[in-house]
């Protein structure tokens, strides 16, 4: 397969990138006008404009942890060269996704329930994937062993991916304050399609942003890793010299 070896991965990721990251812009352009000149919700009033990036925020921070979840199966399972690759570059990513999913979310609430944070059932499950993003990281920064680094932070990622349908399905398990699903449910989405699209182009503007910044990521790390090999064989022939 031509995408496992890492230097072809580069030459097409220097290829795509700006195209990806044209694309985003101009989607997100668009999905800003149709935000700002959407009607205003008639019980939320103009903060119901906060959904257009809270919304789209919270299912990347989901769609990101399900991707390294993948990344980690082709570590332990089928030993891609790239896996680790990927799930150690969609960490901070997903990291900087949940926690803009909860400050934005914090920030709606407000006026919605007239507090900034509860701890309920979705709420809570949020932050915990924010703190297991955050281990991951620190994971990955702390072992100096590539080997060991890639498959302990596989099997964490595994672990921890039981919490993504905790998240997706709090608001029908238990009673939480957050509203139940109402884009993605068997009856249909319940919200207006003059404020549904204007939501699912920014969730899609977000997407291919996701991705140009996902191959940037990766690009970056599989220079960081040669230029690693690179001191390490310098430094072996030095100490033969």
């Amino acid at each position: 397969m031509d995408l496992a070896n890492p230097t072809r991965f580069v030459a097409l990721a220097d290829k795509i990138v700006p195209w990806l990251a044209t694309i985003a812009a101009l989607i997100l352009a668009v999905g800003l006008y149709m935000s700002f000149a959407a009607p205003e919700d008639f019980q939320q009033g103009i903060t119901v404009r906060i959904m257009y990036i809270h919304v789209p925020f919270a299912w990347l921070a989901m769609m990101c942890y399900t991707l390294m979840a993948v990344s980690a199966l082709g570590t332990l399972v089928w030993r891609h060269p790239l896996a680790d690759v990927a799930l150690k570059s969609a960490a901070p990513i997903g990291a900087v996704f949940t926690a803009l999913a909860l400050i934005t979310g914090s920030i709606w609430g407000k006026p919605m329930w007239g507090t900034w944070w509860v701890w309920d059932a979705r709420l809570t499950s949020v932050f915990v994937l924010f703190l297991m993003y955050l281990g991951i990281i620190a994971l990955t920064r702390a072992l100096d062993d590539a080997s060991r680094a890639a498959w302990a932070a596989a099997i964490i990622t595994l672990v921890g991916f039981i919490n993504i349908p905790i998240i997706k399905f709090s608001v029908d398990w238990w009673n939480t304050l957050h509203q139940p699903a109402s884009v993605f449910r068997l009856g249909g989405p319940t919200i207006d399609p003059s404020l549904l699209w204007p939501l699912l182009v920014m969730a899609v503007g977000f997407t291919v942003l996701f991705f140009a910044l996902h191959l940037m990521a990766m690009r970056t790390e599989i220079r960081r890793r040669r230029v690693i090999a690179m001191r390490r064989v310098a430094a072996r022939q030095a100490e033969r010299a």
